[in-house]
């Protein structure tokens, strides 16, 4: 044997101690976990990559609107709309450290919640059931329809003189508007819903042996639930501006009141502030709906 194939040999030979070759080929390289949490990012940013556009592209709008909205009030610009008086976004922010310091502000942040969801959810409640019962059955629907469609144009400013007549105190009144600005979007969306299931999906249901309470459950309910989640989006919107305006004429806290309460007083910087919070609370309420939205109707993704 050469000397080159003694050395090969001597190289693989296993270790006269232990038995086993030595170190350098025993072991097997192991991947590093860097390079594995590098794929795991690129994969996840793949799949919310639409995500991830529409969060930038909302961002750089809302820096946008900001930015217009400073120079505007800065400069007091006069072109026909007057942004002499209307407070700039730091004024408004220095509102915004003042009121959070006190608990009254927070109080009307929490009372127009709390009316929100108590009139919110009795109106989804009332009218998700009573618009699948309105689709289902021609009676109904010639008994209800033209009572809604009547009391639907009127708005809420008109229902505060006879909901103080009706209820017994404000807080009742106030709700019971709420509950009237979400009840009709929610109920003519559902009987929307109802009228475009596919009728070859309830006669299959029918061929089956499936009996009322189930085709209600099993097709209609599931076929209607994105017409009936679009209905709560809108409904949630109207509740919040038919709260407003009633915590403005008729209530003694909330939001509303806050808002119109700094108006009398001259206090431009709460105004906005009002305003903005009311915007946000509709878009983080209207937010949770469609979240819940995605998580019943995950076939609905797309």
């Amino acid at each position: 044997m050469d000397g080159a194939a003694r050395k090969l040999t001597q190289t693989v030979a296993p270790s006269p101690v232990t038995g086993t070759a030595p170190p350098a080929l025993a072991s097997v390289p192991q991947p590093m976990p860097a390079r594995l949490t590098i794929g795991l990012v690129r994969r996840w940013l793949a799949l919310h990559r639409g995500e991830l556009r529409a969060l930038a592209i909302g961002a750089i709008s809302l820096a946008l609107f900001l930015l217009a909205w400073h120079l505007l009030t800065k400069y007091r610009v006069t072109a026909h709309v007057r942004f002499v008086n209307v407070p700039s976004p730091e004024m408004v922010l220095d509102s915004l450290m003042r009121v959070t310091r006190d608990n009254k502000f927070l109080m009307h942040v929490y009372l127009s919640c709390r009316r929100i969801l108590i009139g919110f959810a009795i109106a989804a409640t009332i009218a998700v059931p009573l618009g699948l019962v309105m689709g289902r059955f021609r009676l109904v629907r010639e008994i209800v329809f033209p009572v809604s469609e009547v009391l639907r144009p009127i708005p809420a400013i008109a229902w505060v003189p006879m909901a103080i007549m009706l209820w017994p105190t404000n807080e009742e009144s106030i709700i019971f508007i709420t509950f009237l600005g979400s009840f009709f979007p929610i109920l003519l969306n559902t009987l929307h819903g109802m009228t475009m299931v596919d009728p070859v999906l309830i006669r299959a249901a029918q061929c089956l042996g499936a009996r009322e309470a189930a085709i209600f459950r099993e097709v209609y309910f599931p076929a209607t639930l994105p017409h009936v989640f679009t209905g709560l989006t809108v409904g949630m919107g109207v509740a919040w501006v038919s709260l407003v305006a009633a915590e403005m004429i008729s209530g003694q806290f909330g939001i509303g009141y806050f808002t119109w309460e700094a108006y009398s007083l001259v206090q431009y910087a709460d105004i906005a502030l009002g305003m903005i919070c009311i915007g946000v609370l509709g878009l983080g309420s209207s937010a949770l709906i469609r979240g819940l939205g995605r998580l019943a109707m995950p076939w609905a993704k797309k």
